[in-house]
This record gives structure tokens, sequence and C-alpha cells, in this order.
């Protein structure tokens, strides 16, 4: 059984879910929709992507609603064609995170090639402190796009969120789904080792991701009954992309800007919300995690 849902005192046959909202900042469309998912009672907790134009929006709702669940969503990649952002941190070249732009990398593979170690450490840690400094209650951290989970970023991913002390979100990774994704045997047997030493010191492993996909957005509220239907024992992570339907969001994500907003739609409805109330998912947010490790 997983040792935090036990810590929390759920048993090793429930089934317990953050229903949690990314990109929140990356446009103005997240803004007004991750307020309505709060009140509608289903998602339980969102991250905010801190070197983003709209972050300063962010910190002024999470001030005036200091119960919301926020984290930070660590930021190494601007994939978007026609919004861009970049480190906090520095502006250095020789940081290895500024493209021939002067963004970030578009890509997980060209930020994991290209970025210094040390200065990524960094630009995690100028995240968080961001967050903190602008009032936001951070609950934990997380990764937008995965670039933080490289082997080489993971320790300064981690170390930031120590610094905080709020709980960083890692999956747990089996070695046969590694083996698939073409990662070595002696790197899987140290992830593995480290996976192992993370859970001993009493840092959280999710063990399950249900994500909604953003390549299709028709009958969104049964693929999320489906999804919920579908989890595990232990504790799930499902991730959503939520925005409302405006201009701004149409020019800055043509190709999946309707899953975004199939997603608002699905995840603000009582009918979704009634139904993974009867189903049995236990639904916890970060905070609740953040708050037993502090104790």
């Amino acid at each position: 059984m997983n040792p935090l849902l036990q810590r929390l005192g759920f048993g090793p046959q429930d089934r317990v879910a953050i229903v949690h909202a990314d990109d929140i900042g990356a446009y103005h469309a997240s803004l007004q929709a991750i307020e309505d998912l709060f009140h509608a009672g289903l998602v339980s907790s969102c991250a905010t992507m801190v070197p983003c134009p709209w972050f300063p929006a962010v910190a002024a709702y999470a001030r005036r609603t200091p119960e919301a669940d926020i984290g930070v969503h660590a930021t190494i990649t601007a994939e978007y064609g026609l919004s861009r952002w970049g480190p906090i941190s520095t502006r250095d070249p020789a940081s290895g995170m500024i493209d021939a732009e002067g963004y970030f990398y578009r890509s997980t593979a060209e930020a994991m090639a290209q970025g210094d170690v040390g200065a990524v450490a960094a630009e995690h840690l100028a995240q968080v402190e961001r967050a903190l400094a602008a009032g936001i209650d951070v609950t934990h951290v997380d990764s937008h796009m995965g670039a933080s989970f490289s082997p080489a970023f993971l320790p300064g991913y981690l170390a930031a969120a120590q610094a905080a002390r709020v709980p960083a979100f890692v999956p747990r990774m089996g070695a046969e789904a590694l083996l698939t994704r073409g990662m070595p045997a002696d790197q899987i047997d140290r992830l593995l080792a480290f996976q192992r030493q993370l859970e001993e010191q009493g840092l959280p492993l999710v063990d399950h991701i249900g994500f909604m996909p953003l390549d299709r957005h028709e009958e969104r509220v049964a693929e999320a009954k489906a999804l919920f239907d579908s989890l595990p024992a232990g504790l799930s992570y499902v991730i959503l992309h939520p925005a409302q339907d405006t201009p701004e969001l149409r020019a800055l994500t043509p190709e999946d800007w309707q899953a975004r907003v199939a997603d608002y739609r699905a995840f603000t409805s009582a009918t979704l919300r009634d139904y993974v109330r009867a189903s049995g998912v236990q639904v916890i947010g970060w905070r609740a995690i953040r708050d037993a490790l502090r104790a």
C-alpha cells in the first residue's frame, strides 16, 4: 500500500485521486476557469506557470482566496507558437535554457538536452520563491511537460520543493514502463532505487496518472467518467487543462483549444461531480498531503 495514503488514514483498497488543473496563468482564459472549477467542487488542486504573462493575476486570486490549492507548475519549456516566455532567474545563454529567439526551448527533449543542471536547479528555486513572495500559499511543485523529470534535473526539482517544505509530484515508475520508454537497464535500476529512497524519506509517490487528452474533445463527460471508473486502488493524479472559450485561447492553442474548453465544461458540471462522488473515488488536494508531511 502507498505509505502516504496509509498515513492519511486510507485503506489498501481505497481509490484516492487528486483532480488537478494544469497551465493556470499561461493565458487569461485559465483564470475564471479555475475559479469556477474550484467553486464546482470536483477539481481539488491546480498549478500556476510562474514565468507566464498572467501569473500576477493568479497571485492576486490566491491572495484573495487563500483556501485555493495552488502549486507551482515548474516551467522550463515554452511550447506555444504565438506566446513565449523564458527563465526568471537568468538571461545568460550559458544556462542552456534559452533558444535562438530568447525564450525557453519549445520541447521537453530540447530542454533536457541543452539545460545546464545548476542553472535549471536555480530556475526551479526562483519560480517557487517568486510564487511564495507573491502571496501564494504554495501546496506543491509539479512539472510542465515533464521536463523536470530528467534524471539530471530531478534533484534540483526536489530541492526547490524541499526548500518551501512542500511535496513534489513524482510518479511511481515501474521497470517495465521504463524499458518500454527505452531507458537503459542500469539507469532503470538507479531510478527504482531512487524512488525507494524518496518513499523511505516520507516523500509521496503517485501510483497512477490519468490524463484528459488534448487531441480530442467530444463526449468529454463520458470520457471523464470512464477515466474515473478505471482508477485503481492507490493514489491517482487526474490531469486536465481547463480554459474558457475566448479569442485569446483560440489564437494561442489553435490545435487543442476545444479540448481545453471541454475540460472546463465537463469538470464544472454537477453531473460529473456527482458521478465521481457516487463512484467511491475519494478526492483530496495537495494541501492535505503537504500539511501531513509538515506534521
